[in-house]
């Protein structure tokens, strides 16, 4: 039976017709040369770098190049030639050394105001229940598209010389003038740059509170932990990557604000940007102001590099 049935099937013409796989693989050589390639055979395109040479190009021209031209500057003193004179009387300067303490500790106050305000407040928004609260949420994304200037304004509206607080108080005692002249102080400065960069902060820490578990917070209260631990011990730790970034990016903002100190008309309050713009405007000692821009740029670019360096170790 099985010889029989082999020679059955050996002998149907219809089975017989079937080209068997060695055949195939004979009759078909050009079809086994056109079988999809493997990845790593495959010829490369256009290089992966060519499609980054037009935003390099660009960035180049716009922000590169005049870079290098302020630096450059910098090096060149009326006199001619290249030296670093200019650096040596810039910094030798009682105006420079004024200016750069007053940045810095502008920038400082300002900046541990807006991360404590901004902490509170983001804490109040989140945790705590009240009507409007997603609508103050919700601004605070509108507040941040705000230009400085405009709340450095509103802020003389109400305690200027001739604001709100100092006519109501003339009027109603009959003084000459208000009892409140802080705002062209660096007391103003200060207030006027904690007003405007703690929304700053409050965005990347309401972010971060709506990420926390409220179940933690529930199981905490109930085993008897009173609210200030509650947040030093559950949520403190869980905004403090969101604390780093919003900090350091209001540090470098407050640094090179330029805008609030100019509008609150504070005279005796001297910034770097202000010394830059009084040099090359005022004085038009252009050496001398590249050479406190490139101070400027120096200390954001440090700042920055160690706000990258903390937030990898916090794992911001």
């Amino acid at each position: 039976m099985d010889s029989s049935g082999g020679r059955l099937v050996e002998s149907d013409p219809a089975v017989a017709a079937v080209p068997t796989r060695p055949a195939l693989r004979d009759a078909c050589p050009q079809q086994q040369q056109q079988r999809p390639e493997r990845p790593e055979q495959r010829k490369r395109g256009v290089p992966r770098f060519v499609w980054a040479l037009p935003p390099v190009a660009l960035l180049a021209l716009f922000f590169l190049y005049p870079l290098a031209l302020v630096v450059q500057q910098s090096v060149q003193p009326d006199t001619g030639g290249t030296s670093l004179q200019p650096y040596s009387d810039v910094f030798g300067s009682e105006a420079f050394r004024e200016a750069l303490g007053t940045t810095v500790w502008l920038a400082v106050g300002s900046t541990v105001g807006c991360l404590v305000l901004g902490f509170a407040l983001a804490l109040i928004i989140s945790f705590v229940p009240f009507p409007g609260g997603k609508a103050v949420a919700r601004f605070i994304d509108v507040f941040l598209s705000f230009p400085s200037f405009l709340i450095t304004l509103a802020l003389l509206f109400i305690y200027g010389t001739k604001g709100m607080a100092n006519g109501m108080w003339t009027d109603a005692t009959g003084a000459a003038e208000g009892p409140f002249q802080f705002l062209t102080t660096p007391w103003g400065v200060l207030l006027a740059e904690i007003t405007y960069f703690t929304p700053f902060v409050m965005r990347p820490l309401l972010a971060a509170f709506s990420q926390i578990d409220t179940a933690q917070l529930e199981v905490a209260s109930s085993l008897g932990a009173r609210p200030g631990r509650i947040v030093r011990r559950v949520i403190l730790p869980e905004a403090l990557p969101a604390l780093a970034a919003g900090g350091s990016l209001v540090l470098v903002m407050c640094l090179n604000e330029f805008g609030i100190v100019l509008f609150t008309g504070a005279k005796g309050v001297t910034t770097l940007p202000m010394l830059v713009y009084s040099k090359a405007i005022l004085e038009s000692d252009y050496p001398a102001a590249c050479v406190v821009a490139v101070v400027n740029i120096a200390i954001s670019v440090g700042l920055y590099s160690l706000y990258r360096v903390v937030s990898r170790r916090v794992g911001a």
